[in-house]
């Protein structure tokens, strides 16, 4: 069986989790579900990076140990991915003693072999985006990337020579075209921060204590980058010394996730420790835009944030999951509103895939008692919905290859459109009218039904619960993903999967419960 293997960056546990975090936990988890629905056999990693000076004031802000803190929040950001459904293999935390061991070692070996070294440095550093600049990178005075303030500050530090790999990174880089997706994402990369010459990295701090010890130097904590970023590898079983079976198995890592805004650090900075490691690259890091609420960025000062939770209370789960994957485009920024999620409930989730069930499995009750078998009665408007069931595989799984997801959903929802055009051309209701055409009925029955069950099986990765409740309905145990004229079936009584909403009345509700 095929190895896959994909991460999704650490979240920082600082605070709760927004949707615009919880994006990427839903995404890397569909991915998942797909490749194990394609027989992969999937190891999926997320988790916490729990260190550094941001936590530490926060701790001590809230009158907790650091340790405590991150144990509170961590713990709530996995009960968001949870409540999210979504089917990690492993949850880590950079707190686990095994990591921390890993990464002293690491660090230790990187500076034995002259790849880090002993300097001073002088800049500005932005405490949330834990990042040193130089004056020309400021803009307006402040951080270039969060446009906040920033500190000046001058201390001793441990250097990571970045310099010393970039014509190897850009080499690499133009030798392997997928290696950072999309597109522009890499000619950013490589215009934008390697071609005009990289500076040696700061990777050790002394100004706070809450990190992992320099293991020859314990006035010196551990830097974000060579801490956070190890994870990948640490969790499955790296060590200095090459790593046990586990690691063999499951590295390089197929595919990972990062939002855009990290991207440079794990295009730049992580093949570069990988590559002084002597480790292979990940095949592919993909850079996922971001969820923006108002045409806005997310944030606190803001006010313009949006949780999972909330979102999963007034709509369930599946809901708020299709409306996430099917949003977000694949190179560019999606918005999200209350509107705009009930909108998509009712014209896709209500309108085109419960009616559809929701009918079909009521017509079969009405005319067949819930019994249905191929009677073979065909007509020429069937080959037309039958060989578009049979592609369906295929279409699905040439735009999951270029991780293009929402239009992976649409070609099943296409399917779906095309399932309720199919009754609106056969007219059962019509049929059901002749005792002559009765068996033409139970076929034209059949076929849809097995529309459903094709189309259920591809709706697992995204709409897992809502896919499960399909199957119960159709008394589903055949599995295939092409048409089978053979199968039979006995269904349920229809349960609607989704409601319609009253959009003016529901968003009233929401508003009347935020005051």
């Amino acid at each position: 069986m095929e190895k896959y293997y994909i991460t999704t960056a650490i979240a920082y546990a600082s605070a709760k989790p927004h949707i615009g975090n919880t994006y990427e936990i839903v995404l890397a988890d569909a991915i998942a579900r797909y490749k194990r629905l394609k027989g992969f056999d999937v190891y999926f990693q997320t988790g916490t990076d729990e260190h550094g000076e941001k936590i530490e004031q926060k701790a001590l802000a809230a009158h907790q140990e650091p340790q405590e803190y991150v144990d509170n929040v961590s713990q709530e950001i996995k009960r968001i991915w949870d409540l999210m459904n979504t089917s990690y293999d492993k949850f880590v935390r950079t707190t686990d003693k095994t990591h921390k061991e890993v990464v002293g070692r690491l660090f230790e070996k990187l500076y034995n072999q002259g790849d880090i070294y002993l300097d001073r440095y002088e800049g500005w550093y932005c405490t949330p985006c834990e990042s040193f600049w130089t004056e020309t990178q400021l803009v307006d005075g402040k951080c270039p990337d969060c446009g906040r303030e920033v500190t000046k500050r001058s201390e001793e530090a441990y250097f990571f020579k970045l310099s010393k790999y970039q014509d190897r990174l850009i080499q690499y880089i133009e030798d392997h075209p997928d290696f950072i997706q999309p597109e522009s994402r890499k000619n950013e990369m490589i215009n934008n921060f390697l071609k005009p010459g990289l500076q040696d990295l700061c990777v050790s701090r002394t100004t706070f204590d809450w990190g992992i010890r320099v293991p020859f130097d314990d006035k010196h904590i551990v830097y974000v980058w060579i801490d956070a970023l190890s994870n990948y590898i640490t969790n499955i079983g790296y060590d200095v010394d090459g790593g046990d079976e586990n690691f063999k198995k499951w590295w390089p890592a197929d595919l990972q996730l990062v939002g855009k805004d990290i991207i440079r650090f794990h295009t730049i900075y992580w093949p570069i420790l990988l590559m002084a490691l002597d480790i292979p690259l990940p095949k592919k890091v993909f850079g996922h835009p971001w969820l923006l609420m108002n045409n806005d960025k997310m944030s606190k000062s803001k006010g313009n944030i949006l949780y999972a939770d909330e979102l999963v209370d007034l709509f369930g789960v599946d809901a708020v999951r299709y409306y996430l994957l099917h949003e977000i485009p694949f190179a560019s920024d999606g918005t999200i509103s209350y509107e705009l999620i009930m909108e998509r409930i009712n014209s896709d989730l209500a309108n085109v895939l419960g009616n559809l069930v929701n009918r079909t499995i009521s017509m079969a009750n009405k005319y067949f008692g819930g019994s249905i078998s191929n009677k073979k009665i065909s007509e020429e408007v069937d080959q037309p919905y039958l060989q578009l069931l049979n592609s369906l595989e295929e279409r699905v799984e040439n735009k999951m290859a270029r991780l293009e997801i929402g239009l992976a959903l649409d070609e099943i929802f296409d399917t779906l459109r095309a399932s309720n055009k199919y009754i609106d051309d056969t007219m059962p209701w019509a049929l059901a009218k002749n005792e002559a055409e009765l068996d033409r009925l139970e076929t034209v029955l059949y076929n849809l039904l097995e529309g459903i069950r094709v189309c259920s099986i591809f709706l697992e990765p995204y709409l897992p619960d809502t896919a499960k409740e399909i199957q119960r309905q159709l008394g589903l145990s055949e599995r295939t993903m092409q048409y089978v004229s053979t199968n039979s079936y006995q269904v349920t009584e229809p349960t609607p999967l989704f409601m319609r909403i009253d959009i003016p009345k529901k968003l009233a509700e929401i508003l009347d419960n935020k005051e």
